[in-house]
């Protein structure tokens, strides 16, 4: 098992170099880069004064140098303003003395750099986006995985019977609905004033005016309530539940029909221990593997449900990110996204390994 997870360690280290390249190459195309500079300086820069910019901001040098000095592994670059004479580099700030200031400062020292646009800490950004995200992952995924599993349970039970195909249209038909336009039904049928539920309420004395639920999350951010909060939490779980329900209801309609079950219906076992003793355990190794890769999906796949109910999280982040050409901040979301995706398929191996004693690693 050691050496698996060292394997499997090694291996996750170099795809997250892979894929980090691919995004550092991506977000510093000429084009992002002629855009920064004018954002940055002025608009009607020349060519000469655009390369200018950017040899004394750091992103003159060659690519892999440059990729170097985010990692960590080479130098920070160092420039002094032709124009005042100050020092100005990747690991120092504005008016250190650059004899004092570290020489390595990149992704393995922990320094993830300044967002272009706002100047501030990058890791503070994505620390404090996160936490939001994590809170609204943490309901999504306890409303979500309950259900979907639940669903799938009675629906594989008895394949073929009308609990079974009712179950399985409605699973199809929450994985079939995109959260934009789940999203949208939830606030025009619980959050508007005008049409949907909460006119009637009004109407029949149970609610004093308002809505039933906020169509916005923006209060969330301070105090998560159950009414600024149900709407995205619906949106992102009923996207989510109808996946696992499909895998945990195959799963289940297979086990039902092994061996070892016949036989202990044929000893006169009650179905219900049939299905709690026997089946479930079983049936549930299959869907541990598809649970364990919604972490990855829920923390890049909410940015249309973070980014319509305004809830300002990771996802929101990363959308700031690309439509401001903010490359620090875009890099850090990434590399968030990668570390996040490998972490998770990790410990979806090393799970599936214990609850299957049939598989042995060599």
């Amino acid at each position: 098992m050691a050496l698996f997870i060292l394997r499997r360690v090694g291996v996750m280290a170099l795809t997250a170099l892979c894929l980090t390249f691919v995004v550092f190459f991506l977000t510093n195309l000429a084009p992002n880069l002629e855009k920064l500079a004018k954002t940055q300086g002025n608009a009607r820069m020349s060519d000469a004064e655009v390369i200018s910019w950017l040899d004394r901001n750091g992103y003159g040098g060659p690519l892999v140098v440059r990729y170097g000095e985010w990692l960590g592994v080479v130098p920070g670059w160092l420039r002094e303003d032709p124009i005042n004479g100050e020092w100005r580099g990747r690991c120092i700030t504005r008016g250190q003395n650059p004899e004092g200031a570290p020489r390595y400062c990149g992704l393995l020292q922990g320094d993830l750099g300044y967002s272009t646009v706002s100047a501030a800490e990058v890791s503070s950004i994505i620390g404090g986006r996160l936490q939001l995200t994590g809170i609204l992952m943490f309901w999504a995924f306890a409303v979500m995985v309950p259900s979907a599993l639940l669903v799938g349970v009675l629906a594989g039970m008895r394949e073929g019977s009308r609990t079974d195909r009712t179950l399985s249209t409605l699973s199809i038909a929450t994985t079939a609905t995109p959260e934009y336009v789940s999203g949208v039904i939830f606030i025009v049928l619980l959050a508007s004033s005008q049409v949907g539920l909460s006119p009637l309420l009004v109407e029949w004395g149970w609610l004093e005016g308002g809505t039933l639920f906020f169509g916005s999350a923006r209060s969330a951010m301070d105090n998560v309530t159950f009414w600024n909060f149900t709407l995205p939490v619906m949106t992102i779980a009923l996207y989510g539940m109808g996946y696992i329900a499909r895998m945990t209801r195959a799963s289940m309609a297979e086990v039902m029909t092994a061996q070892y079950i016949r036989t202990a219906r044929l000893k006169g076992v009650s179905f219900r221990n049939i299905v709690l003793k026997h089946a479930l355990r079983n049936a549930l190794i299959a869907p541990f593997t598809v649970i364990m890769l919604q972490f990855p999906w829920l923390l890049t796949g909410v940015v249309i449900v973070e980014t319509l109910f305004n809830y300002n999280g990771f996802g929101w982040t990363l959308v700031q990110a690309a439509s401001n050409n903010d490359i620090e901040l875009l890099l850090a979301c990434s590399i968030v996204a990668v570390l996040v995706v490998l972490v998770t398929q990790l410990i979806s191996d090393i799970g599936y390994v214990f609850l299957n004693p049939r598989i042995r690693i060599s």
